[in-house]
């Protein structure tokens, strides 16, 4: 039965019915879940196409080999055992596949009976599955083919291969030929690709009943062509390699044939590839218009939970789309069920590492976390500002979803395009991380909460926007707030009260004097731990400072990396300050960050104790001087006074005579009543008065 062999339009009786066809596919069609990344496999295997297809051409235009397809083979290679878990490995599949493929192609049985056995063999898997593996199986042999037929000048070995197979050298003669049988491998992609777009829809997160069951009557029909002109493209190949040198007038029509076959074949996948990718086309938009609205109005109802929500977010055809970035290991998003989840939307390159470093500190290492351990988890969510994702952010991807201690979606690529622009368009996402929280039942309690957890950690679960301001009630200005957990020594220094000097300075000159001065005043016997954080716009000066420092043990020693930890703090306070609508005139801890942010490069220190809110700015060159003289010439005066209110005595004015005209309510604390208020304007003692409320 040699029907269509060199006639794929004939209608005669004598050709099978199609609609029986069509019932024989289904039957043999039953998927049993078995997962593969299909358009993965098709960038390789695309790769290996198109290249083999250039070499034909008068002017070879090479693809460009990309380390995405190599990523890609390692990937595939690491996760045979997962994706065909109880069956064969994929290699092994590919090669049984191309052995179906090639076995029979000297034409003892017609193609439409071994396109139908190759489809009964291939029933497990999925429609773009299928086609993958029918296509890579093909490209094996196609590009081993043309593989040989370059390096054949070149290669002695290839030349002895060559020789053998008693390869034709010259193909001119071909050309026709070979530019239908190039334009048919484009074409059978191009199905392809129409195939995994489809079957990669979320459509089971939306209702389009109608559309799908077109969709869906097209496709076994699309995939029948594409198979059956796999195996017409490789008796081509057989042909390519039996052909003698004294055969090519035979030839000559034979190729007439042969090229019309091949073109027919193109006009015919041409028309199914047009009619099917306007129909996916119109799924496609479809379904992103009907999870647009249902995320639209998911986030503005009270759900029972976050299962809804996440899952639309996460709308995907695979059901585990959470990859835990420690082990590997793949999750649906019920592991998030009762807890908060907070996404961390970011660009592929995800933050600059200082601040990755931080964030990963003040989450996974804070020493509060443990007490809230299960209660609440971050998924990374990358988003691409460019239309499609390149091999360089699929690259980032893949490396930091190997390093990071959270969960991260598995193919941020595969996200709907209703999701991306919702982020985008609702929750102003516009390439600036973003730290989107989720309660337990998947209502947004934080738009961004990046900078209270660069700030607090894990002590501002859960991380909701009431809770940043309730933090910010109980905070006052102190050097533990300054400096709280970026170090664990001067987190003890803190704990027990120390006196405490951060300073900074571009100026060698003025760090080595400022020490030198320091030294003296530790030598009268006060306690003082310093510690140097340089700049705000570190440099490699900063670097070899904190070098020196830390040879020469002059005092506490901060790593280059906690340095920039206490700047991006820093940063974080103010503009959590600045997004709750405070300024520097009528905030002070907003007014003192700023005045740090803002400090010159010549020289700075800030003095304290711990908790405390008595704190000392120096600035300039001569505060270090009269620091000295004061301490070296004070005598028991200056003991008695103290460290802090030494060091102010020093460079504040003399209070005025009598009382202050200010008003202050300060909150009741015992023993308060007792001690003497001095007034922060004028510093001039205050009259007490005792208010009920």
């Amino acid at each position: 039965m040699n029907w269509l062999r060199n006639d794929p339009f004939s209608q005669s009786s004598s050709s099978f019915d199609e609609d029986i066809m069509i019932k024989k596919l289904h039957l043999a069609h039953e998927p049993d879940g078995r997962r593969l990344d299909s358009e993965l496999l098709l960038r390789v295997t695309e790769h290996i196409l198109l290249y083999a297809a250039s070499a034909t051409s008068e002017a070879p235009a090479t693809p460009v080999v990309s380390d995405l397809h190599f990523d890609a083979i390692g990937k595939y290679t690491e996760d045979n055992a997962e994706a065909f878990s109880s069956q064969e490995p994929l290699g092994l599949v590919i090669y049984k596949v191309s052995s179906q493929i090639l076995c029979k192609c000297s034409g003892e049985d017609d193609l439409h009976t071994r396109t139908m056995f190759l489809f009964d063999f291939l029933g497990k898997y999925k429609w773009d599955v299928k086609m993958v593996l029918v296509l890579t199986a093909f490209a094996t042999s196609y590009g081993k083919f043309w593989l040989l037929m370059q390096l054949d000048p070149r290669d002695p070995l290839a030349v002895s291969v060559g020789m053998l197979k008693q390869l034709p050298k010259d193909f001119s003669k071909l050309k026709p030929r070979f530019k239908a049988l190039s334009l048919l491998i484009k074409t059978m992609v191009d199905v392809t690709k129409c195939i995994i777009k489809f079957e990669g829809l979320p459509l089971s997160h939306v209702d389009l009943d109608k559309e799908i069951c077109i969709t869906k009557a097209c496709i076994p029909e699309a995939a029948y062509w594409v198979a059956r002109s796999v195996f017409t493209c490789a008796s081509q190949i057989t042909d390519f390699i039996a052909i003698q040198t004294e055969q090519y007038r035979w030839y000559s029509d034979s190729t007439i044939i042969a090229t019309w076959e091949l073109s027919s074949l193109v006009f015919r996948l041409s028309r199914i590839c047009s009619r099917l990718s306007q129909q996916v086309d119109q799924c496609h938009k479809q379904t992103e218009t009907k999870i647009w609205q249902k995320l639209s109005n998911l986030f503005q109802q009270t759900p029972l939970d976050n299962q809804e929500g996440l899952s639309m977010l996460c709308a995907l055809t695979d059901d585990l789309p959470l990859k835990y970035c420690p082990s590997q290991e793949k999750f649906g998003v019920s592991e998030m069920k009762n807890k908060v989840v907070m996404l961390l939307i970011t660009k592929p390159e995800l933050l600059p590492m200082e601040e990755l470093l931080l964030l990963v500190q003040q989450t996974s290492d804070h020493p509060l976390n443990k007490n809230y351990k299960g209660s609440y988890e971050i998924i990374w969510f990358p988003i691409t500002c460019s239309e499609a994702w390149t091999d360089a952010e699929v690259g980032s991807f893949n490396f930091f979803s190997n390093s990071l201690p959270w969960y991260t979606i598995r193919q941020p690529w595969l996200l709907s395009s209703a999701v991306v622009n919702y982020i985008k368009k609702t929750w102003k996402y516009a390439g600036e991380p973003l730290m989107v929280v989720l309660d337990s039942k998947g209502i947004v309690t934080n738009l961004n909460a990046i900078d209270m957890i660069m700030i607090w950690g894990a002590r501002a679960y859960p991380f909701s926007a009431s809770r940043e301001e309730e933090l910010w009630k109980e905070e006052q200005w102190t050097l533990q707030l300054v400096v709280d957990h970026i170090d664990p020594q001067l987190a003890y220094w803190v704990e027990e009260g120390k006196n405490l000097c951060i300073y900074g300075s571009d100026s060698q000159e003025w760090i080595q004097e400022f020490n030198s001065k320091m030294r003296g005043i530790k030598s009268e016997g006060f306690q003082l731990e310093m510690v140097y954080v340089g700049k705000r716009n570190m440099d490699e000066n900063v670097r070899n400072t904190l070098a020196s420092i830390a040879e020469e043990n002059l005092n506490g020693s901060l790593s280059f990396t906690k340095v920039q930890f206490f700047w991006l703090r820093l940063e974080s306070m103010r503009k959590s300050k600045l997004r709750l609508g405070k300024t520097a005139n009528t905030d002070h801890i907003l007014e003192e960050v700023s005045a740090l942010l803002d400090f010159s490069d010549k020289g700075w220190a800030v003095m304290g104790k711990g908790s405390s809110t008595d704190t000392v700015k120096l600035q300039g060159k001569d505060h270090p001087m009269q620091c000295s003289t004061l301490f070296s010439q004070g005598g028991e005066n200056v003991t008695k006074m103290g460290f802090l209110d030494a060091i102010k005595s020093a460079f504040e004015p003399s209070p005025l005579p009598g009382y202050c005209s200010h008003t202050s309510v300060i909150p009741y604390a015992e023993g308060l009543i007792e001690e003497t208020a001095i007034c922060q304007k004028c510093k001039r003692p205050m009259k007490k008065f005792v208010v009920y409320e």
